[in-house]
C-alpha cells in the first residue's frame, strides 16, 4: 500500500498536480493582475513578465493570475508609474533610469559604460547595491523585485555613417527623459530630444528626430531599425530593466501571496536573461542583414566616447547619492577582478 501512494504520489508531482503542503494550505486569494509594458510581444521584457506570469499561476495554485499588456496600451511609462503609485496596475516594467524623477538613486544605473559586460552587470544588481537601489522606490510607493536585461544600447541616426564622436555634432537625438542621457549626448555634441519611447518610431518616421540610442533588439523588435538607415556598435548604456510591483497592491496581499510574487520574480531571472542575450546576439546579426547600415566602432574610438563622458560621470554621482555610488564602482571593480 505503502509503495503504490508513493508511486501515485511521485505521478501526480511529475504532472504538476501536488504543490507543497505549505501552499496548499496557504492564505491565497483568487486574484487577478494587470502587468504593463511599452514593449511588444517577442522582446526579452516581454518573455520576462510572462514567465513570471507563468510562475505567479504555478506557484499560486492557479489562484493568481498575472494578465500582460504590451505595446504601451496600459499607458506611457511615467503614466504607468503613476497607476502604480495608486494601486490601479499592479506590475510594469520600466528602464529603471526613467525613475529618476521619484528616487535619485535609480539614476546610477544610467551613467555611460558602467558595467563592462553582462555577468558584471548582474552581480553588482543582483547584491546589496541593486537592493538598496530597488529600496529607495518604495516610500515612492513601488517595489522593485528583479532586474531584468534588455542589451546594450548603442547609436542609430538616419543622416550618415557614425564612426568618430565629431560625427554626432548637430544631429537631433532623441534621448530618454532623464538627466544623465541628456548631458552624454549633449557632450558628444548632438542636440537632444527626450521623449517616451513609445513616441520613438513616428518621431524617426517624420524627421523630428536624426536618430537616438538603442539596443538592436529594439531595432528589429521595435522597427527602429525601419527608420534608421545607420547604426553604431559602440554600448555606451547597459540600461537595466526593472521589473516593478505597485506597492499599494502588494501591502494589500497577504504573507503567502507575497511570497508566490517574490518567488516568482527571483525565479524568472535566468529565463529573462537568458532570452536577452541570445536575443541580443540574434537582433545585431538579423540588423547587419537588413537595410540598415552596422558600422563596430574599434577600442581606441571607443575610448573617445568614454572620456567625453568622464564630467558625466562624476557630476551625476555625485548628485545621486554620492555613498551609494562609490560603493557601486566597488563592487564593480570586485567583479571585474574575480573575471
Amino acid at each position: 500500500m505503502i509503495k503504490t501512494y508513493k508511486t501515485v504520489l511521485a505521478a501526480m508531482m511529475a504532472c504538476g498536480l501536488v504543490f507543497t503542503a505549505t501552499t496548499a494550505s496557504a492564505q491565497i486569494k483568487e486574484r487577478t493582475f494587470r502587468a504593463a509594458t511599452s514593449n511588444v510581444s517577442g522582446n526579452p521584457q516581454v518573455d520576462g513578465l510572462e514567465k513570471f506570469a507563468e510562475l505567479v499561476g504555478q506557484k499560486s495554485g492557479g489562484k493568481m493570475q498575472v494578465k500582460v499588456f504590451t505595446g504601451a496600451v496600459l499607458g506611457k511609462d511615467i503614466q504607468v508609474v503613476s497607476s502604480m503609485q495608486g494601486g490601479t496596475i499592479d506590475f510594469a516594467t520600466m528602464n529603471t533610469n526613467l525613475l529618476v524623477g521619484i528616487a535619485k538613486e535609480a539614476g546610477l544605473v544610467d551613467l555611460p559604460y558602467l558595467f563592462d559586460n553582462e555577468k558584471i552587470a548582474y552581480t553588482v544588481l543582483d547584491g546589496p547595491v541593486g537592493k538598496k537601489i530597488h529600496g529607495s522606490l518604495e516610500p515612492k510607493g513601488l517595489i522593485g523585485l528583479a532586474f531584468f536585461d534588455m542589451g546594450y544600447y548603442s547609436l542609430h541616426n538616419s543622416k550618415h555613417k557614425i564612426t568618430k564622436v565629431e560625427d554626432l555634432k548637430g544631429l537631433k537625438m532623441r534621448v530618454t527623459e532623464t538627466p544623465i542621457t541628456i548631458d552624454t549626448y549633449k557632450a558628444w555634441g548632438a542636440a537632444t530630444v527626450p521623449l517616451p519611447y513609445a513616441e520613438l518610431y513616428t518621431a524617426l518616421e517624420q524627421g523630428v528626430v536624426d536618430g537616438g540610442g538603442q539596443p538592436p533588439l529594439n531595432m528589429i523588435y521595435g522597427k527602429i531599425g525601419e527608420v534608421s538607415k545607420y547604426y553604431t556598435v559602440n554600448r555606451y548604456s547597459f540600461t537595466p530593466v526593472s521589473l516593478l510591483m505597485s506597492k499599494k497592491v502588494m501591502d494589500g496581499l497577504s504573507a503567502d501571496e507575497q511570497k508566490v510574487i517574490r518567488d516568482a520574480a527571483r525565479d524568472s531571472l535566468e529565463f529573462q536573461r537568458q532570452s536577452s542575450l541570445k536575443k541580443s546576439n540574434e537582433t545585431l546579426e538579423q540588423l547587419k542583414k537588413s537595410k540598415t547600415e552596422v558600422t563596430e566602432l574599434p577600442e581606441s574610438e571607443i575610448a573617445r566616447f568614454r572620456d567625453a563622458v568622464k564630467p558625466v560621470i562624476e557630476k551625476y554621482s555625485k548628485q545621486y547619492n554620492e555613498a551609494l555610488a562609490t560603493e557601486m564602482f566597488a563592487e564593480i571593480a570586485k567583479a571585474k577582478a574575480k573575471k
